[in-house]
């Protein structure tokens, strides 16, 4: 997909007002076209991949098939689609089943407008994208599991030590699960420049996304 291209979106839910609301809000944001709509995991199997969809916003719990199980089939058959799991719940299990099958990020279906059009936008340049909350979890998941508190503690406070002082101070923003658009407004500088310093903290701290990031600094502040 182009820069200049729009986002291709599908969304799938059984609720015909979930799928409208998002279609209005979304579908009317510059960048973003919706191309497809399906009403459970099974139609999604067939609709998505006739529809061109770049990004999905899934459902979980849908008759006839759920959204998890829909999202392992659709990633099996096409690694490049990424799938937004959208739900009213935030549940660990959820969280973390969905991100082990490839779900490209985890959003609550009372997100704010601007956050999950910046979550689509995220998740179509390759980057995944979750709630605070689901952050949060997810960070507790990760570390509950991982032995060795002090160690890691130290490891992430020496990797954090060589970033700059704006550059740390976007690193907590992301820890705190903040988007872009969020850090731009809370830090005083554009998007871009947000854009630019992530990119620096991916380089610098040598990871691969932003909940990574979100780890080490939660993992600097044990």
């Amino acid at each position: 997909m182009s820069d200049s291209a729009p986002i291709r979106l599908a969304i799938v839910d059984d609720d015909p007002m979930v799928r409208a609301a998002l279609g209005m809000m979304l579908g009317g944001n510059s960048g973003i076209t919706v191309v497809g709509e399906a009403v459970n995991g099974v139609e999604a199997l067939t609709v998505v991949p006739q529809s061109g969809a770049d990004v999905v916003l899934m459902d979980i719990r849908m008759p006839v098939r759920d959204g998890l199980s829909a999202t392992e089939l659709l990633l099996q058959r096409d690694s490049t689609l990424k799938v937004i799991v959208l739900t009213t719940f935030d549940a660990d299990d959820m969280v973390l089943r969905a991100l082990r099958l490839g779900a490209a990020g985890f959003m609550l279906k009372d997100t704010p407008p601007a956050r999950l059009v910046d979550a689509v936008r995220t998740v179509a340049a390759g980057q995944p994208m979750l709630s605070p909350s689901v952050t949060a979890q997810l960070i507790a998941a990760v570390t509950e599991t991982d032995g060795g508190a002090t160690d890691r503690a130290d490891a992430a406070r020496a990797r954090l030590a060589g970033l700059t002082e704006r550059e740390r101070e976007v690193a907590d923003a992301v820890g705190r699960g903040l988007s872009n658009a969020e850090i731009s407004s809370e830090l005083f500088m554009s998007v871009p420049t947000v854009k630019t310093h992530v990119g620096r903290l991916f380089t610098k701290l040598d990871v691969d996304n932003r909940v990574q990031v979100a780890i080490l600094v939660h993992d600097a502040a044990d």
